[in-house]
């Protein structure tokens, strides 16, 4: 099936299934600047095309949603994206455009080759072969002779299959991490959106925090303001309370949050047109925080706050793992994966470590279109608890703007 564009057609633009009916930009902007950074990515790799099967890869190429994750393990729908040339989806469940009907980012929709054994079962050998082929056919019509491709992942069956047929494959997540990292100013607008959703039902959360409710019942009021907002999904449960903060990283549980309890989460949230909020707060379960509670309280703060100060076009990484706020002995051991992360349709690169993890090999740079979460985290050596704290800032041409904004507990300070 062969897309007619909207304007050839001369008939309104329809709007995908994830789309609200007033968006806060110009869609089409953003889904054009991002499909034009996949394939400067592409260009300045020397590479015919791409292949993509990662949902939030196809996303931002195409602004293409479909079960994103169901399909995060389940690889039924593809895209490839040439450097030069027509973008075509293979999708899921046959060549119809349900979900992609108006969108200017794809010129052709067909239905997918299923290489998964899940569905191809005892035929899987024979769809990959199937599979590559009809990629080659795809992939020889604009890259004139050159032979070297992008996939982000696949099954070793088709990966096989495409190396037999001559390709040079590399690393699909490279070049999408990097085309993803800045932000165009319509990205950002539909950022701050998802922020928005995020920080309303972390109020629902707030407002139905009392001692007895669940960590899950509570957990849930995040995913239902999400929802009810135009939000799409969450991608963990981070939310612990009392002796279940401390080591971070459990998940939420049916424990009863107690009287007195300190309760952290970290929201994870992809909201509305696929954009995460990442945000992370700390509060205490119905009365005042202990002496103890204050004073883990404010070693996160100033985390957070001191590690913030350091962004700016121009920093690099590793300048800010060297400058980033020393750790107490007794926080070190229980300290965050990272100090910092990129962030826009989810977690991206880059990843900044905190000097004890530290390896050389990435020495990037922040540019002004970049998105990082500051990370806080103190769980000290042997305590009852911890606090996870977490702001989204921008890097901007003359440092940084913070585009989060719910309130920190600064009167425990």
């Amino acid at each position: 099936m062969t897309r007619v564009s909207d304007s050839a057609a001369n008939t309104p633009r329809q709007h995908g299934a994830m789309e609200h009916s007033n968006p806060p930009c110009d869609l089409d902007e953003v889904r054009h600047y991002r499909l034009g950074r996949v394939r400067e990515a592409l260009a300045a790799r020397d590479l015919a095309g791409i292949i993509l099967y990662d949902p939030l890869n196809i996303r931002y190429a195409t602004d293409a949603p479909n079960m994103q994750v169901w399909c995060a393990h389940n690889e039924a729908r593809y895209l490839y994206v040439p450097a030069e040339g027509p973008v075509r989806l293979f999708e899921f469940g046959g060549g119809n455009d349900l979900l992609t009907a108006g969108l200017p980012t794809i010129d052709e929709v067909r239905g997918a080759t299923y290489v998964l054994y899940f569905i191809a079962g005892g035929r899987q050998a024979d769809n990959g072969r199937a599979w590559a082929a009809e990629l080659d056919s795809v992939i020889r019509e604009h890259a004139g002779g050159n032979r070297r491709i992008a996939i982000d992942r696949v099954g070793p069956v088709g990966m096989l299959e495409m190396q037999r047929l001559g390709y040079e494959i590399v690393d699909g997540f490279e070049v999408m991490e990097n085309a993803r990292s800045i932000k165009s100013a319509g990205e950002v607008v539909l950022m701050r959106h998802a922020i928005g959703v995020c920080e309303q039902a972390m109020q629902g959360m707030r407002d139905a925090l009392v001692p007895g409710i669940t960590e899950n019942a509570l957990w849930a009021e995040l995913h239902r303001g999400n929802i009810a907002g135009g939000g799409e999904w969450i991608e963990c449960r981070l939310l612990a309370s009392g002796p279940r903060t401390n080591p971070w990283f459990r998940e939420s549980s049916m424990r009863v949050i107690e009287r007195g309890d300190i309760v952290a989460f970290d929201t994870d949230l992809i909201g509305p047109y696929g954009y995460c909020a990442d945000i992370s707060r700390t509060w205490v379960c119905g009365a005042r925080p202990s002496d103890e509670q204050r004073r883990i309280y404010a070693e996160a703060y100033a985390q957070v706050q001191e590690n913030r100060a350091l962004l700016k076009p121009g920093a690099t990484f590793r300048e800010l793992t060297e400058f980033s706020r020393p750790l107490g002995d007794e926080f070190v051991e229980g300290r965050y994966s990272v100090s910092m992360h990129g962030v826009g349709l989810c977690d991206e690169y880059p990843a900044i470590p905190y000097p004890q993890d530290y390896e050389p090999g990435d020495d990037g740079v922040l540019e002004e279109g970049m998105v990082i979460c500051v990370e806080g985290l103190a769980a000290p050596a042997g305590g009852r608890e911890a606090v996870k704290l977490e702001e989204q800032v921008l890097i901007t041409a003359d440092g940084h703007e913070q585009l989060s904004s719910y309130p920190l507990e600064e009167d425990w300070l």
